[in-house]
């Protein structure tokens, strides 16, 4: 394996066969390959989205003790629950609730991460739908704060 197919691969997560079409495409430019495979992330995770998630499971927060959320987030399979990638966009998800307060579903999958204001929430679900496979849904949740 070269050594930009595994960097690409360590950085995007997608695998090998993937990251070596990516350059292929990208005509060995790195950074090209990376925008087609976000782009091409993003299409398959379009693709998962009218696929049931089933599989849920609760994710809680609390901020400094004085701010709480409770995340109800759903996958298609138990295993994909319990993986990092799923694991990560839950804390994420539910740290950005804690700190931006959306009022709905909807308003949550527009704003801007917290982490990183150049990316959607609804694309950061994405961008892992894309990585493990499995289409991803936020059900609801709900912040509390004193």
């Amino acid at each position: 394996m070269s050594d930009d197919i595994k960097k690409l691969r360590e950085m995007t997560g997608v695998g090998v066969m993937e990251c070596k079409k990516a350059l292929d495409d990208a005509g060995g430019d790195f950074d090209k390959a990376i925008a087609l495979i976000n782009e091409r992330g993003i299409a398959r995770a379009d693709s998962k989205a009218h696929r049931t998630a089933g599989a849920g499971m609760l994710k809680s927060y609390i901020h400094n003790g004085r701010v709480a959320v409770l995340l109800q987030i759903h996958a298609e399979t138990d295993f994909v629950l319990k993986s990092d990638p799923f694991q990560e966009l839950a804390h994420d998800v539910a740290m950005h609730i804690a700190a931006m307060n959306p009022d709905s579903v909807e308003t949550l999958l527009t704003q801007p991460f917290v982490k990183n204001e150049s990316v959607v929430i609804g694309d950061l679900i994405k961008g892992v739908t894309a990585k493990v496979g499995e289409n991803i849904k936020v059900e609801r949740f709900c912040r509390y704060e004193v």
